[in-house]
């Protein structure tokens, strides 16, 4: 059972220091048995009060890391139910699947394909995670082969799913080294899964029939000392595998259930043949409360909006979506193109460089930090006015790209042309439009690059 606040801060050295970011030991003591603060944040406690604080610091969900390298997937470790009490940390992964049926070449076009299916946005790069091998053939050698051109063909993390440890033992021979998550433990082969696990050192599934069966086969995994678990209760109709996120989240956070402490996996390829439906269940346990999202195939028009949907979901609700500060070019702009300047609300930096790729009139935006607060509101508190855009502009080096030295300015913040020019010698301030929507025509009718 974990520890109250009152058992832990017992432990703690009482020294109210305050490095660990909470003003008394009592208050880092109380978040620390709910889960929203990590005991290495205290530079003094015990070595005997570590060990027996483990398991009170940790996670009521325990993060779990698939793959090596670059491009590991991280996964559980969250502290809530709803988004709004506090950000969820981790987003799930996505994974593509492949069977070990599949023709080499047809291998090797999805894995090119996987590698092409990355986004920007909002300054972030959006991309599945994972590639699942699966062993259709029930011939171990054959499943190697497959997770051996996975692995040269894609540096993508890795999920090896057989329900027969040898087939699994020789997939590890090819790619140990990239910590593949192991599928799946089941009340059958257990102890083989465990042993596996334990001597690779990688992050194994537990699948049983159901919830109840999930505890007692997560319970036994876990004794035979396999902290690093993913969840599949096997469900696979809809509303049952719906239910089962929800329990298996809920459990752990408000009834201190450790056997479903841990991520889930989900397989919305094995729910349904039609793609669509497909990405909409995917959709679903993006929100409610997957891990692990397996597809069965890839494609723009569905990854794309589940992608974003994730982005969205998996950002702090406390702080607005903001864009990276600095130069964006528009197009291919040149030392006559013109200069605009807007805030870092990610809305806001999304619908002005749309309207100004719409005009096709090649440009340079810049993006001034205003803790991404939209181009009113940020004026209005401070943040998008002359005394702070002046030393942005100087410092951002749009000086040396145009000859010109005209800036165009919001017309919500037409009131700071004069303090800019006076900021700014040497430039001109124009007040551009005051809607979005009418920089195309704006752009058109006074500007000729």
């Amino acid at each position: 059972m974990p520890l109250t606040g009152i058992e832990i801060f017992k432990l703690l050295p009482k020294t109210n220091c305050g490095q660990c970011g909470v003003p008394t030991c009592l208050a880092f003591a109380m978040s620390l048995a709910a889960g929203k603060a990590e005991l290495s944040k205290c530079p003094s406690v015990s070595a005997e009060a570590k060990e027996k604080l483990s398991a009170a610091s940790a996670p009521p969900i325990i993060p779990v890391t698939i793959g090596a390298g670059g491009r590991t997937v991280k996964v559980g470790g969250e502290t809530v139910m709803f988004r709004h009490e506090k950000r969820f940390d981790n987003p799930p992964g996505i994974a593509m699947l492949i069977s070990d049926t599949t023709p080499d070449a047809e291998i090797d076009s999805k894995l090119a394909k996987f590698g092409q299916l990355t986004y920007e946005r909002v300054g972030l790069k959006l991309r599945p995670e994972l590639v699942a091998v699966r062993n259709d053939s029930g011939d171990a050698a054959k499943f190697a082969a497959a997770a051996g051109r996975v692995k040269e063909k894609s540096d993508a993390a890795i999920i090896l799913m057989s329900s027969n440890p040898d087939a699994i033992a020789a997939a590890l021979k090819v790619c140990a080294d990239r910590k593949p998550l192991l599928y799946a433990a089941t009340e059958e082969n257990a102890d083989k899964m465990a042993e596996l696990a334990k001597q690779s050192g990688c992050p194994l599934v537990a699948k049983a029939d159901g919830v109840e069966k999930l505890v007692q086969l997560t319970t036994k995994l876990t004794a035979a000392g396999v902290k690093q678990l993913v969840l599949d209760s096997g469900a696979r109709t809809t509303r049952q595998a719906f239910e089962d996120q929800i329990i298996i989240r809920s459990a752990p956070l408000t009834k201190q259930v450790r056997a479903l402490g841990f991520p889930t996996i989900v397989f919305p390829c094995e729910m349904t043949k039609d793609p669509m439906k497909e990405a909409m269940l995917a959709s679903m346990f993006v929100a409610k409360y997957a891990g692990i999202i397996v597809l069965s195939d890839l494609e723009g028009h569905s990854l794309f909006p589940l992608l974003v949907e994730r982005m969205n979901i998996f950002t702090d609700p406390q702080r607005p979506l903001a864009t990276t500060e600095g130069i964006y070019e528009i197009g291919t702009p040149n030392e006559s193109s013109p200069v605009l300047v807007t805030s870092n609300f990610a809305l806001t930096y999304f619908l002005v460089a749309g309207y100004i790729e719409s005009s096709k009139v090649s440009s340079y935006l810049l993006v001034k930090d205003t803790e991404g607060l939209s181009v009113m509101t940020a004026w209005a508190a401070g943040k998008f006015v002359a005394d702070a855009i002046a030393p942005f502009i100087k410092k951002s080096g749009i000086a040396d790209k145009v000859k010109h030295h005209k800036l165009i300015i919001p017309g919500y913040a037409a009131a700071e042309s004069g303090g800019l020019e006076e900021e700014l010698p040497g430039w001109e301030i124009v007040v551009g439009p005051r809607e979005g929507a009418h920089i195309p025509g704006y752009l058109k009718t006074t500007w000729s690059s």
